[in-house]
């Protein structure tokens, strides 16, 4: 539902809102918030709300610290999980310098720029996520362990799925925000979930992504688990991929629903594969990420298909206005923006140079023999790898901005160097992606 300013006041007054949240995130996509009294809101939406960036890594330093947040009404929702009296709702915000310029590092208001590419050129997108987590039992004293919910397999049912109650729960609680969930299911993996979302625009789908990860967490916490979305939790085991299905339409038709491709729609295809290696810093931003890619059905070569799921775009089987890609190379540590801004401009720009889209690889490349495969490109093998590509990327600079990307591969190149450093690779893993994702 979109508000207007005067029908969000309304709101607070009508529901016994006591507190605001004004949230955002890092250029790492981890979800930043300040909460202010619910008094304080009109103030918030006329001059915006000032807090110290040089205190989030990546977004400002001290000679340049304050920013403000300004909340936007149409990202209103209430924290169900919040206690019903003072209650607490949330808005997503710009953040704009004090003269109320807009700040060039706020990854949110860079995709809003790139949807608007899109509309410019009469393309509009879509995008529909599937995410995928681990739910993990706690000690006595709620830390996380390594002990999985269940031992539970691909789409089992109860009393092999034992975290069933643990998604209708995150499925309800998001219904009760306005965010509709599609389908849910026990993943491949022991305690492996997922859960996938109909699609709406690119900034409502990153903005929603953003808010089901505080929602699965705050649920599992509720039920006494752990949630964790890190690519490779668990050695031999499946890892947590995000799954990124896109529709795309061009004066109001899809230019994905032909039986035949339009050309659109292999440049838009071809622009993805063209870019893939340098936006994997985007779309894998950690040194886990890169135990995932390659097995149980995360890609490893610049390939794409119908239907088969070892590459790394599907074209999954639907007819019509349904037809989508699925780009499944991306994990769920992405920034949004960021991974959705790069993966648009990609397609935008294959649209724009008339890429031609190669030859389909209608196989299982998991069972490939090498010296079939020597003629496709590989994703990167580490971030290191992905951090050089994307610093050479002379399309990234151009479409995301040379300052921001400086900014954000700053910070990846700062976690390889304490990555490196770390004399136990297995605690710094834990610490840094187990934890935290």
């Amino acid at each position: 539902m979109s508000y207007t300013k005067q029908e969000v006041l309304d709101f607070v007054k009508e529901n016994d809102v006591k507190f605001v949240r004004l949230a955002f995130c890092d250029l790492l996509g981890r979800q930043k918030n300040i909460s202010i009294m619910a008094e304080e809101l009109p103030r918030a939406f006329a001059e915006g709300i000032s807090f110290d960036a040089s205190a989030i890594r990546g977004l400002a330093d001290v000679s340049r610290s304050d920013l403000l947040l300004v909340p936007e009404p149409e990202t209103l929702h209430l924290l169900p999980w919040r206690p019903a009296q003072g209650r607490v709702i949330r808005f997503f915000c710009q953040i704009k310098y004090p003269d109320y310029s807009p700040y060039p590092g706020d990854s949110r208001g860079l995709l809003q720029t790139v949807t608007r590419r899109l509309r410019d050129l009469g393309f509009s997108a879509q995008i529909g996520t599937e995410c995928e987590f681990y739910l993990f039992k706690t000690d006595q004293d709620g830390y996380p362990t390594k002990t999985t919910h269940d031992e539970g397999e691909y789409m089992d049912i109860s009393p092999l799925d034992r975290g069933e109650n643990v998604r209708r729960e995150i499925c309800l609680t998001l219904l009760e925000m306005g965010i509709k969930p599609e389908s849910s299911h026990h993943e491949q993996g022991p305690g492996q979930n997922e859960i996938d979302f109909t699609y709406s625009d690119p900034i409502t789908a990153a903005d929603h992504f953003l808010t089901f990860k505080s929602v699965v967490k705050a649920i599992a916490a509720q039920n006494g688990l752990f949630a964790s979305f890190m690519p490779k939790p668990l050695e031999g085991q499946p890892g947590n991929g995000l799954h990124v299905n896109i529709s795309v339409t061009k004066n109001g038709t899809n230019i994905f629903g032909d039986k035949e491709h339009s050309s659109d729609a292999e440049s838009f295809i071809s622009g993805i594969l063209t870019y893939a290696r340098e936006m994997s810093a985007f779309l894998n931003p950690t040194v886990n990420s890169y135990k995932r890619l390659g097995s149980f059905k995360a890609p490893l070569y610049v390939s794409w298909s119908h239907q088969n799921r070892s590459q790394l775009i599907r074209i999954p089987a639907a007819v019509g206005d349904k037809t989508r890609i699925e780009l499944r190379s991306p994990d769920c540590t992405v920034n949004p923006y960021l991974a959705f801004a790069a993966v648009l401009s990609a397609g935008l720009a294959g649209i724009n140079q008339k890429l031609r889209l190669p030859l389909p690889e209608d196989r299982n490349l998991y069972k490939a023999e090498a010296d079939s495969t020597k003629h496709l490109e590989k994703l990167p093998t580490d971030l290191e790898e992905a951090v050089t590509l994307a610093a050479q990327s002379a399309f990234l600079k151009e479409t995301l901005g040379a300052d921001l990307i400086s900014l954000y591969l700053d910070l990846l190149r700062e976690q390889l160097e304490l990555y490196k450093r770390a004399p136990d690779k297995s605690e710094f893993s834990e610490r840094n992606y187990f934890r935290v994702f």
